[in-house]
């Protein structure tokens, strides 16, 4: 069977996740993170902050690594290694998806999430609210 390789970016902003939906494919209209191949020679770092800047028209700062999933897909093998990522700028353009969506960690699971993907979300989640929990809090005065 054959192995890809491929990136994904967690995008965070705040206590949102970016995700984005395939438009094209057997997979059409499932949910995933957005990424891609690993080309020959590029670390998994270079590879994803390329497949961003082509897929959104933005620019990422990767700021952790999280997990490396491994999924038998029918006709492949998938090596996805994830990392969390913010925004270097506020721009996205979807070239290649059909849509996108900000997710909480209360709507990770309001989309049909590619099998892959989907095994993710408790991670994410989790992350999402360590990051909730560590926002200051304004107190009235």
């Amino acid at each position: 069977m054959e192995t890809i390789e491929v990136v994904a970016a967690i995008i965070r902003k705040g206590d949102r996740v970016f995700a984005t939906q395939r438009g094209y494919g057997e997979w059409k209209d499932w949910w995933e993170w957005p990424g891609g191949k690993v080309e020959p020679g590029e670390t998994h770092e270079q590879a994803l902050v390329r497949e961003i800047s082509e897929e959104l028209d933005t620019e990422i700062n990767i700021d952790k690594y999280l997990y490396t999933v491994e999924w038998d897909y029918p006709k492949f093998h998938l090596t996805m290694h994830c990392y969390i990522c913010s925004l270097l700028s506020e721009a996205l353009h979807l070239n290649e998806h059909e849509a996108a969506r900000w997710l909480t960690a209360d709507t990770l699971g309001s989309v049909k999430w590619l099998p892959a993907d989907d095994i993710l979300l408790p991670l994410i989640e989790k992350e999402l609210k360590n990051a909730a929990s560590q926002s200051p809090t304004i107190s009235p005065r």
